[in-house]
C-alpha cells in the first residue's frame, strides 16, 4: 500500500481526522454528496499494523472494533474498507 502524505491531505482538508499511525493504512478519501469528505482506511491493513505492533490475531480485531471502528469523533469519523 503506498503511504499517504499526511502534509498534503492536512492542506488539502485541514479537519479531516486521522489516525495517528496509520498513515500507511489510509485506503483514500470518500466523497459523500451533501457532506464532508472523510478519510476511509484499509481495514485488513490496519489489522496487520496491529499485529506488527505485537497483538495476536484476536487481540488485534479487538482493539480495532472498540478504538477505531467503534470510535466516534463526530460528522468526519473516518470509516473502513475491506474486501472479503
Amino acid at each position: 500500500m503506498t503511504k499517504i502524505n499526511r502534509e498534503l491531505l492536512e492542506e488539502l482538508d485541514p479537519d479531516l481526522l486521522l489516525m495517528d499511525g496509520f498513515d500507511d493504512c489510509i485506503a483514500g478519501i470518500v466523497e459523500r454528496y451533501g457532506e464532508e469528505d472523510i478519510i476511509c482506511y484499509d481495514r485488513d491493513a490496519v489489522w496487520d499494523k496491529l499485529g506488527k505492533m505485537g497483538m495476536s490475531w484476536e487481540d488485534a480485531v479487538e482493539f480495532y472494533c472498540f478504538n477505531q471502528l467503534g470510535a466516534y469523533m463526530g460528522e468526519r469519523t473516518p470509516c473502513f474498507v475491506y474486501q472479503p
